[in-house]
């Protein structure tokens, strides 16, 4: 067996220089070094992913100023300014009748017409007892003159005489006689003022026959026709109903008695209607009743409002719903309602449940008694009881408490004011869930 020699230049040549290369200076330390650095900073990439997934997101909405208006909602219907029921006071038949709903009509135009041929008859009867009652008068005024004369005779004669003739007796009854004649005259006279009158009544009748408009407006319902026997007894019948004005109306709302107190004259007020959807239409509340109004046991009171209508889209007898902004203030900060009862919750917080929660509960800061805050917000129009509250803002990715006084409410958003409240703060509404 032969026995080979290694020379040594060639392991030297097969090693090259990279073995006599300090450590520091090697390729494949550097190479190995490289990996590790790479592999540390993507296990940190992973590690601050994961707590950036695990820490609690926030749902913020900026504080910012606006118009809080606390609102009264009633229902009811529209109904003319001033609305007249025509009716008549005569009975008898209806012989035409000139007008029809719709219709504008003028002050003392004719809109219906009884028929008249009693009512002349009645007249001219009236007329002819006239007639008689003056000729009576006047004879009367004739008899009187007549026995004025024959006692200024009687006594004419006694004067001249000397009382001798005519006699006493005959004297009397001249005197008697005039007397009577006077009587006579003043009976005529009432006569003709009695039958003056009854003449003067039935042609008033006879001037009621035809029903004349009282105001100028238009006619909205017609309850009569031709040929109708019109009875009238202690009430008129009521055969027109006309309205005034039709281009203002005036709504009457039923408002409840929980909202009565927050709605006063001089108030503005919106309101719709079903046939007009989408518009809303202005009011002015003119007239607030004292009086009450209870239907199955629910007290309301009325409350007028006035309406333009100017373009007649709206008509008598609609159904309304209005809104009459009872308060409102201006240029005030707002926030949502829900921020006011808004609390953090850290349970995804990193450290929550272990050793560490104590520490971030020491980075949280929190208000006295904050684990069993529950606030309650009061009703439209109404602040809480207290008139505190706590709000939470984002300040540094961090949910920070700000105490503050509250307003008024609408139900949706609330007016708040305090030390450190300013516009633009980042209001936490919500809390969205870590990602898993």
């Amino acid at each position: 067996m032969t026995e080979t020699k290694t020379d040594p230049n060639e392991v030297q040549a097969l090693l090259g220089a990279e073995a006599h290369r300090p450590w520091w200076r090697r390729t494949t330390v550097w190479l190995i070094a490289g990996a590790l650095v790479l592999v540390a900073a993507g296990v940190v990439v992973a590690q601050k992913r994961a707590a950036s997934n695990a820490a609690p997101r926030f749902i913020t909405t900026p504080l910012a100023r606006g118009t809080l208006s606390i609102t009264v909602t009633a229902t009811g219907t529209l109904q003319p300014t001033r609305s007249v029921a025509v009716g008549s006071e005569l009975s008898g038949t209806v012989a035409r009748v000139l007008v029809d709903v719709n219709d504008r009509v003028k002050k003392g135009q004719v809109l219906v017409e009884l028929d008249t041929a009693k009512l002349r008859d009645s007249v001219n009867g009236s007329r002819a007892n006239l007639q008689a009652a003056i000729a009576q008068r006047h004879q009367a005024e004739a008899t009187l003159a007549e026995a004025r004369a024959n006692l200024a005779r009687y006594e004419e004669v006694a004067r001249l005489s000397g009382g001798k003739v005519p006699s006493a007796a005959e004297l009397d009854t001249a005197r008697a006689t005039a007397l009577r004649a006077e009587a006579d005259l003043a009976a005529a006279q009432a006569s003709v003022a009695q039958v003056q009158t009854t003449l003067s009544t039935n042609e008033t009748n006879l001037a009621k026959a035809s029903i004349r408009s009282p105001i100028d407006g238009t006619v909205l319902a017609r309850s009569v026709e031709p040929g109708n026997a019109v009875a009238a007894s202690l009430q008129a019948v009521t055969l027109f109903t006309l309205a005034e004005d039709l281009t203002k109306m005036k709504l009457s709302v039923d408002v409840d008695e929980a909202d009565v107190g927050q709605v006063s004259n001089g108030q503005k007020a919106r309101f719709t209607v079903a046939a007009q959807p989408g518009r809303q239409y202005p009011a002015r509340i003119t007239r607030v009743a004292f009086g009450s109004t209870k239907t199955d046991n629910v007290v309301t009171y009325t409350t007028d409002l006035e309406v333009d209508n100017g373009d007649l889209s709206l008509r008598p007898g609609m159904t309304a719903t209005a809104t009459i902004a009872a308060t409102e203030r201006e240029n005030v900060l707002l926030v949502p309602n829900s921020a006011l009862r808004f609390k953090p919750n850290l349970a995804g917080a990193p450290g929550a449940g272990g050793g560490n929660d104590g520490i971030m509960s020491k980075l949280m800061p929190r208000p006295p008694g904050m684990s069993g805050y529950r606030r309650s917000l009061g009703g439209p129009g109404k602040s809480a009881d207290s008139g505190k509250g706590t709000i939470w803002v984002l300040k540094d990715g961090q949910p920070v408490a700000l105490e503050v006084k509250k307003g008024l409410s609408d139900g949706r958003q609330t007016e708040v004011s305090g030390p450190g409240v300013a516009e633009g703060l980042a209001v936490i509404t919500d809390q969205a869930s870590a990602a898993p």
